[in-house]
């Protein structure tokens, strides 16, 4: 497959029209499996953010306006087109983020989902009906959209995490401005093409790239914006914090996690072992919810650490567009010295590198599946989101330990563990300081289940009724007889 299929003109949306480059600055996008140019991506100027926000506070009064099952029935159209270009998107997401082609059909079946689940529960959403206080009055509550909404999403779900956003805010009642990362743009660009073919009025989806930190800013800073949505690095998460707290703007920040698995002693250790490496070399280690750190009981550690190592050994590192390719590459440069300045610093503190522990040829950012064992207690691997497929396994003893050593971080997004007692599962449940909790297995984001971080994961929720709630603003009213 060549990069033919990648689009070599690539666009904003501002106010329902296409902009491309002409005299704007732009950015290379890179193929991370061979380090080719793509496309350039043009950068919005400080006129192109304004006229987007302009367009956003005009497409409000209207878009609120528009009953839920007129929503629900562009968003549904929307949904539709995708799936028949489904083919085509996959290959540009494949190109532009590295993962296997499999994947990125699997991550626009999510699209599809989200779209379609958003739409219908837009159709509920109910305020209540409180018991009077007095004869002759009415007294409820109503929820209405919060306004127009900056958004912000990253590279390694690109198409999926636009979406969850977009959604959720247009089946809510909010136009939105969106700014996907610009290593990532083409699969986002056809998302939002979808939607404004469906429909969509213009100004109610503002789609631009840049450069980050300028764009946040003038996005967030502006008065048109009443609530901002992030998914990110903890570090740019509290940045954007701090400019929406600024304001008093409502914030929803999914942001990194450093997941731990506790693997008991009463498990089959290879299907656990199958679960496991499948889940935690997905997109080469770069999902918010992938395990990061393994702990698993001493009366089993030698036989789950051969299995893994052995399991992690048979994974087909290539180019995401061969069919036969287990793990891309990884998406940027950044990652690829991520990962290996967590090897050389786990080595240097002489922790065993049980495979892997390098980089797979000179083109394209391939790391091979790592394992770790025998790590000091500060090795940075331990207490920094890796993003990569380096994997730490440690033995634990007990069951008081393994629950100190899985909360012993400033995350809290997800914990799984794998035990055959009902016991241990409960009290699991309610000792893990995360907000996604998963026993005997692994789920990815769903459409219906709302994920939020704990500690410095994150603010609020995305997904589910209360992934959409973060787009609303409850109002009381209190309405009596005439007088």
């Amino acid at each position: 497959m060549s990069a033919a299929v990648y689009p070599q003109q690539l666009g904003m949306l501002i106010d329902g029209a296409w902009h491309f480059a002409g005299s704007r600055q732009t950015q290379p996008v890179v193929n991370p499996a061979t380090e080719e140019i793509l496309a350039q991506l043009p950068l919005a100027t400080d006129a192109d953010l304004d006229a987007a926000l302009a367009a956003a506070q005009r497409a409000f009064g209207a878009w609120s306006m528009v009953s839920p099952w007129e929503r629900a029935r562009i968003m549904l159209k929307a949904a539709d087109l995708i799936a028949a270009r489904k083919p085509d998107i996959a290959r540009m997401l494949t190109l532009e983020n590295g993962k296997p082609l499999t994947d990125a059909l699997g991550e626009l079946d999510r699209v599809i989902e989200t779209i379609v689940w958003c739409a219908e529960e837009g159709k509920r959403v109910y305020g209540r009906v409180m018991a009077p206080r007095s004869p002759g009055v009415s007294e409820r509550t109503i929820k209405r959209p919060a306004g127009p909404v900056a958004a912000f999403a990253p590279w390694n779900f690109p198409a999926f995490l636009v979406t969850r956003k977009l959604a959720a805010a247009l089946a809510a009642g909010c136009p939105v401005v969106v700014k996907p990362a610009e290593e990532t743009p083409a699969a986002c660009i056809e998302v939002v093409r979808a939607f404004q073919d469906a429909g969509v009025p213009a100004g109610v989806i503002g789609l631009v790239f840049g450069v980050p930190a300028h764009v946040s800013r003038r996005l967030i800073e502006s008065p048109v914006i009443r609530k901002v949505s992030f998914t990110g690095s903890v570090p740019v998460g509290k940045l954007l914090c701090g400019m929406a707290g600024e304001q008093l703007k409502a914030v929803t920040m999914e942001l990194g996690g450093h997941s731990p698995v506790l693997v008991f002693d009463d498990v089959d250790v290879q299907r656990v072992v199958k679960a496991c490496v499948s889940f935690k070399f997905r997109n080469a280690g770069q999902v918010c919810l992938s395990p990061n750190r393994f702990f698993v009981h001493e009366r089993i550690y030698d036989q789950f650490v051969a299995e893994f190592v052995r399991a992690a050994q048979e994974i087909r590192v290539g180019d995401g567009l061969d069919p036969s390719t287990q793990m891309g590459p990884l998406n940027n440069a950044r990652r690829l010295a991520a990962a290996e300045a967590f090897v050389a610093d786990a080595h240097s503190r002489d922790a065993r590198v049980l495979t892997g522990g390098h980089r797979i040829g000179k083109r394209g950012y391939f790391y091979a599946p790592t394992v770790l064992a025998q790590l000091e207690p500060q090795a940075s691997i331990l207490h920094e989101e890796p993003f990569c497929p380096v994997v730490p396994v440690m033995p634990f003893a007990t069951l008081d330990e393994a629950v100190a050593q899985a909360n012993n971080v400033d995350f809290g997004l997800a914990a799984y563990a794998f035990t055959g007692s009902i016991r241990t599962a409960s009290h699991l449940t309610e000792a893990f300081e995360a907000g996604w909790i998963g026993i005997n297995g692994f789920t990815p984001s769903l459409a219906d289940a709302p994920i939020g971080g704990l500690k410095q994961s994150g603010v609020g929720y995305e997904g589910g009724p209360e992934g959409l709630d973060a787009y609303l603003h409850t109002k009381y009213v209190s309405q009596a007889c005439p007088l």
